[in-house]
């Protein structure tokens, strides 16, 4: 992929993304995210899982396709991978919640949330207030802000709510 496509492929996904969110916080609204379990979001565990240990920390990777390089696991159980990275060690996990070019689902990070009790990272094209507070509500401990696919406005707020 070149340098000239990357960008138009952040901002297809982007866009994407609204649409997607726009859709699903009209179908299911959420007050403050708290998740229905009453798990709090573990950030501070988060960070201290890739920093207690002088060895090197591994945050393993739920995901099951990539739009450069296709699909990466036929069989894909995000549970299934999960408990299989846990075991092994893995500091945190990463599970990829994009549907349309990475065929993730918030399902597969709450269904995660369930089976491990290693700290979880929702790993999205986050670009709204709603996305964070439903990450919460997923379960997830730590949340991606990528730099590129917002404005400093953007990116402070959403730093500040998550």
């Amino acid at each position: 992929m070149t340098a000239v496509q990357m960008p138009d492929l952040l901002a297809t996904i982007v866009a994407a993304t609204r649409t997607a969110v726009a859709a699903r916080e009209q179908r299911q609204p959420m007050g403050d995210g708290r998740p229905s379990g009453g798990r709090a979001p573990q950030g501070q565990r988060f960070m201290e899982a890739l920093r207690v240990s002088p060895v090197p920390k591994v945050i393993a990777e739920c995901k099951r396709r990539s739009p450069s390089r296709g699909i990466l696991r036929q069989h894909y159980d995000p549970v299934a991978h999960a408990a299989a990275y846990a075991a092994a060690g893995a500091a945190a996990i990463s599970v990829l919640t994009e549907p349309t070019f990475f065929d993730g689902t918030p399902d597969h990070l709450r269904a995660v949330r369930a089976a491990v009790a290693v700290p979880l990272l929702r790993k999205d094209f986050i670009v709204t207030d709603y996305q964070v507070r439903e990450t919460a509500a997923l379960g997830a401990d730590a949340l991606l802000l990528i730099a590129g696919a917002l404005d400093d406005q953007a990116l402070r707020r959403l730093l500040r709510l998550a």
